[in-house]
Formats: C-alpha cells, structure tokens, sequence
C-alpha cells in the first residue's frame, strides 16, 4: 500500500495541480502488469497548467530497494512521482513503495533521463505509458553491474571540483546578461531582432575557436526546448544564459551531458564521445588530441564501461568529474593553518599616504640599491664634468662673445665624451663574463644590467648630442657672425678674419664631421628602436628592408665610422688646439682596444674551435634545434649562451642563443626559433640538407648521418663563447624559481639537466663510497675531480627547483620531452617540481576543457602519459596564478633565499619582480629576482 504521507501530499497537490496516479505492477519474474486504464480529469484537457502523476513499479528483488526498506514496506514497489507542466515533464522523487529513499542508483538515474521535453499532443497516460515499459525494460535485466557509490561530495576534493564545468569565464550570470543583450541588439540589427545560430557564439562572448563548441551547445538548448531552425529571440537567448549561467553544479553536468547525448536517450556512445572529443580539442587548438580522437573515446569508455555495454550514464560521467577534475590537495592540506595566517599577513594595510610612500622607496632602494648606486656614480661624474668644464670656459676670452652657449655647449661635449667611452663597456662580453666568474663584483655591480645600462647611455648621448649641436648652431655660431669687430678680434686666434656666412663654420672639419656623425647616430637609433627592430611595423617595399634584426645589426657597425669622425671631430677643435687639452682620445684608447680585442678574440676562437654537427631537429612552433660537438676544453655553465655564425646565411652575423645541453653533456646544443630574417634563413638552409623524418614523427633527423666529410653540403657552423648570463648564478641558491615563456624556457633546461645531471652523480658518488673508493665513478665526474673542486655534493647546492614552462601551443612540448621524460625517470627525490602551462587550453574548470581534463586524469593514471605535452609531467591549463606560485613557496622554506630566474618576452616582468619583492618584505622568505628577455 502506498506511503499515507504520499498519499497526503498526493491529494494536496491534486487541489492544485489536478494530480492523478497510475499504477504498474510488475511480477517477479517481470511478465505481468495491471493497468488502471486512462487517465481522466484536468489532465487531458488542452492548456491544463500541469500536474504530478505517480507511478508505481514492482521490481524483482535483486534490483529492488534495500533489506530494510523491502521489510518495512513489504512488497516489491517502487513509486515515481512525476511533474507534468505544458509540454514537459520532470521526476518528483522515486522512492519505495513504503516510502523510504531508493538506493538504486540505475533506476535514479533512468528516471532523471526522462526529464526531457515532448509532445503532449497525446493524452498525458500515453506518457505514463512509456515510462512503465523503459521501467519494465530496466527491470528485465537480471545481471547487471554493482550500482557505484555516489562520490562523497563534502569532500574537500570533491567541493573544488563542484566548481568546475563553467560554460562561460565570467560567473556572474546577471552581470553578464547586459553584456549579451548589448551584443545580442547589435548582432540583430538586420535580422528583425532574431539571432541566427552562426552568430550564437559571438553574443554569449566566446571566442571564434568556440566557435564549433558553441554551436553544438546551441544545439543542445535548442533541441531541450523543442526549437526548430537557426533563428531565436532575445527571450529565448535569455532563457540559455540562464542556463549557461546556472551556479547548480548538476545543472551544469546536465547541460554537459545533454551536448554529449545527442539522441537524447540518456546514455552517452562511444560515438558521441569521440565527437565531444573533437569539438574540445578544437576550442583548445589542440591539434594532437583531436587527431587521435578515436584512440582517446575508446580510452573513455574502457574507463567507464567496463562491462562493455556499449554506453555511460549521468553517474558515470560525475564521478569522473567528480574525482579527474578534484585537484590533490597533497602538503598544502597539512599546510592550511599555515597559509591562512600567511594571507592574514598579506592582506594590504591601510596606512598614512606618506607613511605609505616612506615604506615604498625603502622596499625600492633595498631592492635596488645595486642600480641606484650605479647610477647615482654616474650622474654625478657626468655632472662634475659639465660643471667643470662651464666654468672653465666661463673664465675664457670666449665668454665675452659666446656667452653661456660656449659653456653649455662645451659641458655637454664632455659628457658626451664619457658616454661615448661608457657606451662599449657592456657590450664587451667576455670582460663581463670574467668578472661574473672570476671576481666577486656580482655582489655590487648588476652585471644583468648590462644591457640597459647601454641603452641608458644611448639615450644620454642623445640628449648630449641634442644640447651641443643646439648650442652651437643656435647660439655660439649667429653670436660670432653679428659680433662687432671690436669684440671679434679675440676670436681671430681661433676662427680667423671674421667670417661673413653661417656656411663657414658648417663646411670646416668640425662642422662636417659633427653633421655627419649625427646622421648616422639617429639611422642606428632608429633601426634599434624595438617596433622595428622586431618587425612590428608594416612597412611596404622596398623600404620593408629598414626593419628586421638584420637592419639592426648592420646599422649598429656604422658605430666604425662614427667614432673615427668622433677622433677627428675632437683633433679639429677651434678653442684648443695643445694636444693634451684635446682629451676625446684620452676617453677612448681604452674602451675601443678593449671592444677591438673582443671581436678579435671571437674570430680567432671561434675559428680554431671548430664543431661538427651532430643532429639537426625541426620542432613545431619552427624551432630549429642543433646539437654539436663540444670542442676541445670547451667549459659553461648552465644558463649561458654562445654566438653562431653560419657562413651560408651570412659570413658577418653572429646570433645569441642560450645553451640547452647540460655541462656534463658531451655535445653542446641550441634551440632556434626562426623570428627574423637569419633565423629563417638557417632553418632554409638545414631543410634543404637533412633527410625527412619517417611519418609521425616530429622534426628533421638525418643530419646525424650527414656529417663531417660524409656530407660536404652541410653547412659550416660557428660558435664563440661561453657568455655569462643571469641564470648561470642558480647554484647560489638552496631554492630556485625557473620561469620561461615559450623559447625562453632554453637556458632553464640547461639547468634542470644540470641538476638532473649532479643527482646522478651524487648517486653514483654514494655507490662508489659505500663500495669503498672511487674507482667506480662515471666519466661524467672525472672532469670535477681534475678541477680539484671536490666532492659533487659539495658543489651542488641547490636543493629545490621549481621550473614553470608556459606555452602558447601544444607542438611547442615537444621541442624538450626528452628532458621532461628523463626528469620524470631520474629525480626520485623530488627536488625538481615541474609545472608545464598551456595558454591554448581554457582554465580548469571551464566546459571547453573539461573533458581534456577528464581524458588527461584517465591517461596519467592508465598510461603515466600526460595527452596534452606527451610528456610523464602533467600540463596545467591557461596561465599560472604567480601569487599562489611565489605564496607556496614562501610556505614551504620560510627562512630561505629563493632565486627567481625569468626568460622570455618582457610582458610578465613586472608582476614576477614586484610579486617577488613583495613577499620577500611580507614573508621571512627572500625572492631574488633575476631576467633575460628577448
């Protein structure tokens, strides 16, 4: 007999919903059922506002409700109360007939399936109908899976992971609707206020690579609510944000589900899996997994059909959500008070504006204080030589004709002549290099500057030259042409008789050269601006030639010419004419030789320091990478870089590439991405040379059996270094932070097999020790003992790495899965933590990537193989949040000096300094900031 409470609540709602109920009886042995006939009232009638009907099964009793609730009920029912309103119809509950809660999870879940809309063209009992025999049908299997347990959704995991599934960024459905009724009235401007399917993706504020996923959800909406056609109206449209919008973590898995079930059966084939598949793996731009689609569908349902069925359920599919999508909470769950009270710490104080400010330019000198001493040296000495040499000429006979222009414009000559010397200081590489190795400069001068500080320089000498040839031009010159003859005649010594043209002073040796100095200055200013420099400006022909690397680089030799005129310019002087009054030179001779010694010792080493190419690669993301015999006492750190010449491409040219192999490798490798014209120009070259690779795999390999005098069309490669750079100072540090972004990740994979590299020679250390000598060393420790620099314990001081890889492409993971691989294998210890970022893929938790999360959880599980790098390293999605990176780490070695290490392009600069120098003033733990860009 029925609950007497449902019976209640039944007769409650037929006041007010016109309820009836049906009764279906099913046999034990599943062959007969009594029907009620059809259903009379309100509910027949046209335009009834709906109603709740009640079915009630009896099921056999291996499926049927639990012990307990069998014996409290006694019988073999279960009841299904349905909602019926307009055209639809929705499950109540579905309980046993004694009114306890059902615990097949099946049969739940067969109900849910019949949420769905449909005709009621029909009378409501053909309805009831139906659903009595898909019942009957389910309850004619007799062996059937174990029903799974529902996952435990309080669990910490679990919660995170109820977040996830957003179909759209922004969560905050209402805020957003004004964005899509904006769109959505501009987008349907001519359309009558309809919205055609097509233009679906572009209102609800996806971007065109969702554009195929937006229309499948389109679809899904469309066909729950019985739309016919590619046109909706704006009530419609809000009728699918609010459900795209909807917080309901079932309602989200719901929508999921129905884009997948595309027949609407309930049940998910390996068909419609594979489509989903593709479609995700096209919003992400992940070419790869959309190719092996069929390989990873099949993966799926191996996962959750292992009965082989042929299907998966609603249950199926959250569960894995459910558990592929909870992040591992691992140390950071024993950490929680931890970083609760570290946020409390971090929360901004609301202090006195100039309290605030003092606060400011301390953190910036502690900071800065190797910069600003720098620059505060400079500055001064410049000052001390425009004011020396003003009131030199102040005191002079010239005063009394020139006035303050002379000493104006002789106090910018003298500083121009300081920065001139100073302009080929940081360039000078291998001086730097040796200081950075062999001295303890580094403390105090910021070699990593050394760039900037030339650039700085470059800018003085602009506004030098500015306020010299304005000075003169303007002011000195006209001043002498209109002076009288009676103050002119002091002048004569200098100028002679009184000229009568301005043109007299331009066509002297000071003058030409001062004019033609300044025009090749500006050129190479102008070519070494970064927009064309890096080929940022659209130019047309012929004149497209001005912009580009190689337009740099030659305009930067006009530096030749220009210091020659500056020698002669400083010879030809007017008011001096005693040679050691004539200084120009003086400030010269010793940055010229050093600069000139330089290029000398890069032609003689690099020609004596012959290699040989050993393997050519091309990667996608046109990366050319080439591994070459390291020549005889060849010695780097990681983190440096060499200059390559190809003769082929251009004799003169010499590129910086960061270093990729390890110092205990024995070949030297670069990783080369073709960005301008020489780049492009030497992957030509290589291709035309190497053998293809077999189908399937990636980039060119049959130069390893084309080299040396096996094959004389190879090209012949230069190398000249090593160079330091600010990465190779990693060992300094207990804890490191290694950032790179895109190629930029070239001088931390040096790194990470360096360290890769001294584990296993420590391991090898211990084994040999623990056997009693050192006769079982691997060559690869040989060259540290000859150096006598000890143990390699006592040389590696670095204990934790963490290395952060951020990509904007999945091909790109394959220019170093060797290294993530040998990583993966070798550091048992775990003192590297790898962390790979691919920005193509939408952020966890967003539907465009749900399901490569799914497939990514089940591939790392069953195969150790993460799907979106190819690599044993799991790949993050979107863009790492660089506040939880550095608050983690701060957690985790309180007390330590961490170097942050960044390579790459220089938008993310300022966010990882002043993150680093913010914690490094919150927490006790110091970030160290160090960056190369390119």
């Amino acid at each position: 007999m029925p609950n007497p409470d449902d019976n209640s609540r039944r007769h409650h709602h037929h006041q007010h919903h016109h309820s009836d109920t049906e009764i279906i009886g099913l046999g034990r042995d599943g062959d007969k059922s009594s029907y009620s006939g059809p259903l009379s009232g309100p509910l027949n009638r046209k335009g009834s506002g709906g109603g709740k009907k009640s079915a009630r099964v009896s099921l056999p009793t291996d499926i049927s409700t639990t012990a307990a609730d069998a014996a409290s009920s006694g019988d073999d029912y279960v009841e299904i109360t349905l909602d019926v309103r307009g055209d639809s119809m929705a499950v109540h509950s579905v309980k046993a007939a004694g009114g306890g809660e059902l615990q097949d999870p099946e049969l739940t879940l067969l109900a849910r399936g019949l949420e769905r809309k449909s005709s009621f063209a029909r009378n409501a009992s053909l309805k009831i109908r139906q659903v009595s025999q898909e019942i009957k049908r389910l309850a004619s299997f007799t062996l059937r899976p174990p029903p799974q347990r529902r996952l435990d959704r309080s669990k910490s995991a679990a919660a995170q992971a109820l977040k996830g599934l957003k179909f759209i960024s922004n969560t905050d459905g209402g805020a957003g609707w004004a964005g899509v009724e904006k769109r959505f009235d501009e987008l349907t401007s001519t359309t009558n206020g309809l919205l055609p399917r097509s233009l679906f993706c572009e209102c609800i504020g996806m971007n065109k690579e969702s554009k195929e996923f937006a229309l499948e959800l389109f679809d899904t909406l469309a066909r729950k609510r019985n739309i016919s056609g590619d046109l909706i109206t704006k009530v419609q449209l809000k009728d699918f944000w609010d459900q795209i919008a909807d917080q309901s973590f079932d309602s989200r898995l719901q929508t999921f589900f129905d884009m997948v079930d595309k027949d609407a059966n309930g049940q998910i084939t390996e068909d419609e899996v594979r489509e989903i598949i593709s479609l995700s793996a096209s919003a992400n731009r992940l070419s790869n997994i959309q190719q092996q689609a069929d390989e990873y569908a099949r993966l799926i349902m191996e996962e959750l059909d292992p009965n082989e069925r042929g299907y998966i359920m609603i249950e199926n599919l959250e569960m894995l959500l459910l558990q592929g999508l909870a992040q591992p909470l691992g140390r950071a769950g024993e950490s929680r008070n931890l970083s609760k009270m570290l946020s409390e710490k971090l929360k901004p104080t609301q202090d006195h504006v100039l309290k605030r400010w003092y606060r400011d330019f301390q953190y910036f000198l502690l900071d800065n204080w190797q910069r600003v001493w720098v620059m505060a040296l400079w500055i001064a000495v410049m000052v001390a030589l425009f004011a020396c040499k003003y009131l030199q000429y102040k005191k002079r006979a010239v005063f009394g004709v020139m006035g303050h222009c002379v000493c104006v414009a002789k106090g910018a000559a003298e500083t121009l002549k300081l920065n001139m010397a100073l302009i080929l200081l940081p360039v000078c590489r291998n001086t730097i290099t040796w200081l950075r190795n062999k001295t303890r400069l580094g403390v105090v001068v910021p070699f990593d500057d050394n760039l900037n500080f030339h650039k700085v320089i470059a800018m003085a000498i602009a506004v030098g030259v500015a306020i010299h040839g304005i000075s003169h031009l303007t002011c000195d010159f006209p001043r002498l042409l209109n002076s009288s003859p009676k103050k002119y005649e002091p002048m004569k010594p200098f100028f002679g008789n009184h000229p009568t043209s301005y043109w007299y002073f331009v066509k002297g040796w000071e003058g030409v050269t001062g004019i033609v100095m300044v025009v090749l200055m500006a050129i190479a200013f102008t070519l070494a601006s970064p927009l064309l420099r890096r080929n940022k400006v659209n130019i047309p022909k012929p004149l497209n030639k001005l912009a580009g690397f190689n337009a740099f680089w030659y305009s930067h030799h006009l530096f030749i010419i220009v210091y020659t005129l500056l020698i002669v310019h400083g010879v030809k002087l007017y008011l001096t004419h005693e040679w050691y009054k004539q200084t120009t030179w003086m400030y010269l001779a010793v940055p010229i030789t050093l600069y000139a010694g330089e290029r000398l010792i890069r032609a003689c080493r690099s020609s004596i320091k012959a290699v040989k190419i050993l393997k050519v690669a091309v990667y996608p993301g046109n990366v050319l990478s080439l591994h070459m015999s390291k020549p005889q006492g060849f010695k780097y750190k990681s983190g440096q870089y060499v200059f390559v010449n190809c003769a082929a491409v251009s004799p003169f040219e010499w590129h910086p590439f960061s270093i990729t192999s390890a110092p205990m490798d024995d070949y030297i490798s670069v990783h080369i991405r073709t960005l301008g014209d020489w780049t492009r120009q030497l992957k030509v070259v290589f291709s035309e040379v190497c053998q293809r690779p077999p189908t399937g795999k990636s980039g060119l390999l049959g130069a390893d059996c084309l080299q040396g005098e096996n094959n004389p069309n190879l090209p012949k490669v230069l190398i000249d270094g090593p160079y330091g750079a600010p990465t190779q100072d990693y060992k300094d540090y207990d804890v490191v932070l290694l950032v790179g972004l895109g190629i930029g990740a070239t001088p931390m994979i040096s790194v990470v097999k360096d360290i890769v590299n001294n584990i296993k020679a420590m391991e090898e250390e211990e084994k040999a020790l623990e056997e009693g000598g050192n006769n079982h060393l691997s060559d690869s420790l040989m060259p540290k003992r000859k150096m006598g620099s000890g143990s390699v314990r006592q040389n590696f001081r670095t204990t934790r790495a963490y290395f952060y890889w951020v990509t904007r492409e999945q091909g790109w993971f394959d220019w170093f899965k060797g290294v993530m691989n040998e990583v993966a294998d070798m550091d048992h210890t775990g003192v590297i933590e790898m962390h790979n970022y691919c920005t193509s893929v939408y952020e966890e938790g967003d539907a465009r990537s749900t399901l490569i999360a799914m497939l990514q959880s089940i591939n790392l599980a069953k195969n150790g193989v993460d799907i979106v790098s190819g690599t044993k390293v799991k790949s993050h999605f979107a863009k790492p949040d660089w506040r939880n990176v550095y608050k983690r780490i701060a957690l985790n070695h309180p007390d330590s000096r961490v170097g942050v290490f960044y390579c790459g392009a220089p938008k993310p600069v300022t966010e990882l300094k002043q993150l680093a120098s913010y914690f490094s003033h919150k927490t006790s733990t110091k970030f160290e900031f160090h960056k190369e860009n390119f």
